[in-house]
């Protein structure tokens, strides 16, 4: 007995799924192929000349660090009242600038947000290089490194003096060096499957020898696959109060103090929100030039960028909430010394600095509420490089009050020489080499969950694709 005709559905639904899935499979190819394209190829022209520039920033930071170490701080332009100057300024600004690659990665990453696929690994790296160059100036700042630098590390009892556990120094540095530990072993995590994608793509055997040693012998098996899902989970949760905690630590350097216009408890808080602020301006400026650098725009769309400075909007009015707060506490407090230090610190010798700061950090970013200017790449970009100006003047403000202090006969302004100004432009020439040689070496987005995001790769409706 014949058996029935097949249906028709049957016989197309094959046809249909197979097609499907050699698109799926081309288009993941092709994913594979564009974020690893800059790896792969020779460095242009302009990728040398980008990295001649911050090779000559770094020279310059190098040059300004050893000059330091040999004559003392003495050559930076601290003075009496003004004790820690640029270097400190320095320390925030770039701490700031490393919260947002936690941000992006681990607390979006526990919400299941998939628009962070494109945009966190690039971010992870900018907070590994930002906090590599922020490290350097308490180091270069105690003086004496190989002396002052060994009462920093908790040794009880060494040489019969104990190291001060109330010092808000010295929780900086459990602080600072446990956000960079886990922000490396976070980082490098994600880039195992990676690193395996391009082992196996590699041509030349020095490239494939590299990328197999540090991709520890990924095979992409089932197994693997789940202890990597829980270790970048647990990173995740290790990282996330984190984000809250190092930029806390950081503000009670000053909070804990008992010169006016420091001794608040809004600093905590305030300092994480502009450090977020600060941290997604930055990776808005620099991830703006990658992806059109790598023609990575099909990547990293419009709809990233565009939920980003919603973000950077919304920080922006947490910093301007903690601007005004400062002012209406000074008044509301009736403490004369707080009036002064605040009427001082908006319009005094660096009222200039206040009114930067301000126009910066709160005017000019109100623009995104518009869409059109949101979703304009050249506005973005502007407004961005704006708020890391402001960002950084904000740390200065702060700083700067201690050029008022209670006795008027100790009054002195701060004036930076050409060491201060040579090692703040040398740290941006150090960050951006550290970060041109990670897009030449290493992929910029995570191909693995861009791969899962893509569409059609995960089951929909009920059926698996």
């Amino acid at each position: 007995m014949n058996p029935p005709p097949p249906d028709s559905s049957t016989l197309e639904e094959p046809v249909v799924d197979s097609s499907r899935a050699a698109k799926l499979q081309a288009d993941l190819r092709k994913l594979d192929a564009d974020i690893q394209a800059p790896m792969e190829s020779f460095p242009t022209q302009r990728w040398l000349g980008a990295f001649g520039l911050a090779q000559i920033g770094a020279v310059i930071f190098l040059i300004t660090f050893v000059y330091t170490i040999a004559r003392g701080i003495g050559v930076w332009g601290n003075n009496n009242p003004v004790g820690w100057g640029f270097a400190i300024t320095n320390f925030v600004f770039w701490i700031g600038i490393g919260h947002a690659g936690t941000l992006i990665s681990a607390i979006l990453y526990l919400l299941r947000q998939k628009w962070r696929t494109p945009i966190a690994r690039f971010a992870e790296a900018m907070t590994i290089f930002a906090v590599i160059v922020a490290l350097q100036f308490p180091l270069v700042h105690t003086g004496r490194p190989w002396l002052a630098a060994y009462w920093l590390l908790p040794l009880p009892n060494a040489n019969n003096i104990w190291v001060n556990f109330r010092s808000p120094l010295l929780w900086d540095v459990f602080a600072v060096s446990t956000y960079a530990l886990v922000s490396i072993m976070f980082w490098y995590t994600g880039l195992i499957p990676d690193l395996a994608a391009a082992r196996d793509r590699a041509q030349h055997r020095v490239r494939k020898l590299v990328y197999g040693i540090l991709s520890l012998g990924w095979k992409g098996s089932n197994r693997a696959w789940q202890h990597y899902e829980k270790a970048y989970l647990l990173f995740a949760g290790l990282s996330t109060p984190l984000v809250l905690s190092v930029h806390s630590v950081v503000s009670f350097d000053f909070a804990t103090s008992v010169i006016p216009g420091w001794h608040t408890t809004i600093f905590p808080p305030y300092f994480v929100a502009g450090a977020v602020f600060s941290g997604f301006a930055m990776v808005a400026t620099l991830i703006i030039i990658m992806r059109k650098y790598f023609k990575l725009q099909h990547v990293i769309t419009l709809d990233h960028l565009d939920l980003m400075n919603r973000i950077v909007l919304v920080t922006s009015l947490m910093v301007g909430y903690a601007y005004m707060m400062e002012l209406f506490i000074a008044w509301y407090s009736g403490v004369v010394f707080e009036r002064f230090a605040f009427m001082n610190r908006a319009m005094g010798s660096y009222g200039w600095a206040y009114a930067i700061m301000v126009t910066c950090n709160v005017i000019l970013p109100q623009l995104l509420w518009f869409k059109k200017i949101r979703r304009t790449i050249k506005f973005m970009f502007i407004i961005s490089i704006f708020v890391n100006i402001g960002m950084w003047f904000e740390r200065f403000v702060i700083i700067m009050a201690l050029h008022r202090d209670y006795l008027p006969s100790s009054w002195h302004d701060f004036t930076p020489t050409w060491v201060d100004y040579g090692m703040l432009i040398g740290s941006f020439g150090l960050f951006f080499t550290l970060l041109l040689l990670f897009c030449r070496f290493l992929p910029t987005v995570a191909i693995a969950e861009a791969k899962m995001d893509a569409p059609g790769a995960q089951p929909t409706g009920g059926h698996h694709e």
